[in-house]
């Protein structure tokens, strides 16, 4: 056994805090009947107060031997608060490898108006969405960071101190805004659509900053999310990608509780069901999202995207935004692209030219064009930092080129995505 090869005074006993129902961040593995720590999750509680490293060895908590099994430590751990003892075999590695975390900014940052940090020409300016090597964390309010594409290291704000920046700001400045904002959207909506996850209401005051990230080889994405202002052409762009690529691409079929018309068929625009089971179904979370129109329910069964990847398709989903939070998991993997409504003179011009060519008969006002565009923008504002990618559809050929070639170029370049996707 290990512990035989240890000297006794290894052994030491190491206090950690944590709130109630925090998770711990922190994962581990079985090693010659031991409990090792596997990983330690950037940016978790454990991460920031440096007690506990990789490697380490687990043999007490609270004065209780930890056993051999993974999942009843996590537990353990998890229902823990207020001060915790730990009985801890270090790894005793006297260099620590650095450490390989690797970070997507939902924010751009520029040193050069930062009045916190310590030295302007230290600081490395990024963009929203560029990749970030973290190479050192000591510092808890500045880490030591470069771009993935090459260049100097330089300063970049802490989670730590941008939490605390954006939280001052957000505060001060946009809460009763925001809040405004959200009782007059609902009350204007009619047809809602709802989520029936247990995460399913959305947080508006999550602080979006930096999410970690790993990159894995070219592999097909479970789903495409088409996501935009109702008016924008999603419906166009997803069909036109299922007919041009049947064999790669499918899509759900949406369940409803009205009778079918005379001319439908059960299974190809809709699936009929008795009201009574899609109730039943959407108590037991078994939709992604669920609506009522005119009487009838409406929804999106999640079991109905599992099929279409299970015959070996990406499942493109046409879905209200909201469903993000819930889609954006190893689960779905989704590629998620927005696409924005462009400016109203030119929204207006293409409403036009579809009129002129007969191709629609249903006439917007000046008020349906202008909700599209404020609709978009609200949109853009409130989910970016789920976009992977943005396309203002201006000319509908266009759009389309540009959302294939980049779908196609997953298959063929490598891609940085959560690093919850793989470990």
């Amino acid at each position: 056994m290990t512990n035989s090869l240890m000297p006794a005074d290894a052994v030491r006993m190491i206090g950690i805090q944590k709130k109630a129902g925090e998770p711990l961040g922190v994962t581990f593995r079985v090693e010659r009947g031991e409990m090792v720590i596997a990983r330690i999750l950037h940016g978790s509680s454990i991460d920031r107060q440096g007690m506990l490293h990789t490697g380490d060895i687990i043999r007490e908590v609270n004065g209780r031997e930890v056993g051999s099994n993974p999942n009843e430590l996590q537990e353990l751990l998890r229902d823990c608060s207020g001060s915790i003892t730990l009985k801890v075999l270090p790894s005793y590695r006297d260099t620590p490898a650095p450490p390989q975390v690797y970070l997507k900014p939902h924010f751009n940052y520029n040193p050069a108006t930062d009045n916190l940090i310590p030295c302007k020409e230290a600081g490395l300016a990024f963009f929203k969405g560029d990749i970030l090597h973290v190479v050192n964390k000591e510092d808890p309010n500045w880490w030591q960071a470069r771009k993935v594409v090459g260049g100097a290291t330089g300063l970049i704000p802490s989670q730590f101190l941008e939490e605390k920046r954006k939280a001052f700001v957000r505060r001060d400045s946009d809460t009763s805004g925001m809040l405004c904002g959200t009782l007059t959207a609902k009350k204007k909506k009619k047809k809602m659509m709802y989520l029936t996850s247990k995460n399913a209401e959305f947080d508006r005051y999550e602080l979006q900053i930096y999410e970690e990230v790993a990159k894995m080889p070219p592999f097909q994405r479970k789903t495409l999310v088409v996501i935009g202002a109702q008016g924008v052409g999603r419906r166009s762009l997803k069909n036109r990608l299922i007919v041009m690529n049947p064999l790669r691409y499918g899509t759900t079929v949406p369940f409803t509780s009205r009778r079918p018309r005379e001319e439908e068929r059960d299974g190809q625009n809709y699936c009929f069901v008795m009201r009574e089971e899609m109730e039943k179904d959407i108590k037991e979370s078994r939709y992604l999202e669920h609506g009522e129109y005119d009487g009838n329910l409406y929804g999106t069964k999640i079991d109905s995207i599992h099929e279409v990847v299970n015959a070996g398709r990406t499942c493109i989903l046409d879905v209200n935004p909201q469903a993000l939070k819930v889609l954006r998991t190893a689960e779905f993997m989704p590629f998620v692209v927005f696409i924005a409504a462009p400016e109203l003179d030119t929204l207006r011009a293409m409403h036009k030219a579809v009129i002129d060519a007969g191709l629609t008969t249903k006439l917007l006002t000046e008020n349906d064009l202008k909700k599209t565009v404020d609709e978009s923008a609200r949109i853009r504002r409130a989910y970016s930092h789920y976009f992977d990618l943005t396309i203002v559809n201006d000319n509908l050929d266009k759009a389309f080129d540009k959302l294939q070639e980049v779908v196609e170029r997953l298959f063929i370049e490598p891609q940085w995505v959560p690093v919850s996707w793989v470990y």
